[in-house]
């Protein structure tokens, strides 16, 4: 008989850390993405060259063969597949639906929270621009324009002026999948991401995040730092909010993230949730900082394995998305020495995505990174020191690209 083997929908650069620990399990991996270039490939067992939200081919493909779980992370696309797969396989853990639909429709969420009595904002959905445009007068600029269903920031754009409205709407359209669109009255206050882990319907787990928002219209984020630096009340409300909000939503084991904005005055606004872990390397700050292995409690929990997650340390630490420093295409020429990176006192982990000679591209959305650091240290002033010293070590060396004449 055959080792059941473990999905694992994606096998890029975020879902990498799911092969590893696989592989230390000694479980086959089966790994489904579209593009055969992609870093998870080299370590797993089978590849699938399919898309993540083709739950039916998938399906087809492994007919007859034994699944042990079905897991992904940093990606809202595949959730619905998550769901089906798991189902249809009949896996220890089933991914929820009502978890998935939260998750992958921004008006749906909305209407969540509203029911659980988390703060709401100004919003409109449609597929009519013109009609959203009038939503937008109505609650006056500045508004956040964004796709109902996309991810990583992609097609997301603050709007100040009226000449910018237009544009914003239908650049948001074409990132739409189903062609719908979000306007949201812009939310004033500190950015926080509510990262939690549930098992049994109790919080297992939770780290709350200080954003760092890159400067410009796209809302990307170059950064966090945790734990968040709030006062305990708020910390408290952030996490019953979100507590409530999984129960809600039919996910009583399992990682979820919320974006959050506290409010000037104080209010809570939660603006949306990924029912997954967080992306850009979040399992690495969390071991930073607690020494927990999320990414190890996610397999346990979809094998139907014992789920464990224990703090053993408390640390501050920040984890840095690495960019191109060009708004234009560029060329990467050079990288540190990243061995070396690693051994710096206080630094956690170092991975660049892009090889010397490749072509990176301006960082407009949050697929476009070319890597993160993870640093650590006891204190917030510490830290700031760790952080420029890895910094300019990793010396990323990026030069516009040559045009041909």
């Amino acid at each position: 008989m055959t080792t059941p083997a473990l999905i694992v929908l994606g096998a890029g650069e975020e879902q990498v850390v799911l092969y590893r620990e696989a592989r230390r399990r000694g479980l086959p991996t089966i790994a489904v993405d579209m593009r055969a270039d992609r870093p998870g490939i080299a370590l797993a067992d089978r590849f699938l060259q399919l898309s993540t939200t083709d739950h039916q081919a998938i399906a087809e493909a492994l007919a007859g063969q034994e699944i042990a779980g079905v897991v992904s992370t940093a990606a809202d696309t595949c959730l619905e597949s998550w769901h089906r797969l798991s189902e249809h396989f009949g896996t220890p853990w089933r991914y929820p639906a009502s978890a998935a639909a939260v998750s992958m429709d921004k008006s749906a969420f909305h209407a969540l929270a509203a029911s659980v009595g988390v703060p709401v904002y100004q919003w409109a959905q449609s597929h009519n621009l013109a009609d959203l445009a009038s939503s937008a007068t109505g609650f006056g600029l500045p508004v956040v324009v964004k796709p109902t269903d996309a991810s990583g920031c992609r097609g997301v754009l603050r709007v100040d002026e009226p000449s910018e409205l237009d544009a914003a709407l239908h650049n948001a359209a074409v990132n739409s999948p189903s062609g719908q669109v979000i306007v949201e009255k812009l939310l004033l206050g500190k950015d926080y991401t509510v990262n939690v882990f549930l098992h049994r319907g109790d919080l297992a787990f939770s780290l709350i995040t200080e954003k760092h928002i890159v400067p410009g219209p796209r809302f990307l984020i170059g950064g966090h730092v945790a734990p968040a630096d709030l006062d305990p009340a708020v910390e408290t409300a952030l996490l019953a909010d979100a507590h409530a909000l999984c129960l809600a939503m039919g996910l009583a084991d399992g990682p979820a993230n919320f974006d959050v904005i506290v409010g000037h005055d104080g209010t809570r606004y939660v603006l949306e949730v990924g029912a997954r872990m967080s992306g850009n390397g979040f399992p690495r700050l969390a071991e930073a900082v607690a020494g927990v292995d999320c990414v190890r409690a996610l397999v346990s929990l979809a094998v139907g394995e014992p789920v464990e997650l224990v703090v053993d340390r408390s640390e501050v630490a920040r984890l840095q998305v690495l960019t191109s420093p060009l708004e234009v295409e560029g060329e990467l020429v050079s990288v540190g020495d990243l061995a070396a990176v690693r051994a710096l006192p206080g630094v956690s982990d170092v991975d660049v995505f892009a090889a010397p000679g490749d072509v990176v591209l301006p960082f407009t959305e949050a697929g476009r990174k070319l890597g993160w650091l993870v640093v650590h240290a006891p204190t917030r002033v510490a830290l700031g020191e760790v952080l420029a010293t890895a910094l300019a070590a990793v010396e990323l060396v990026v030069t516009p690209a040559t045009v041909p004449v």
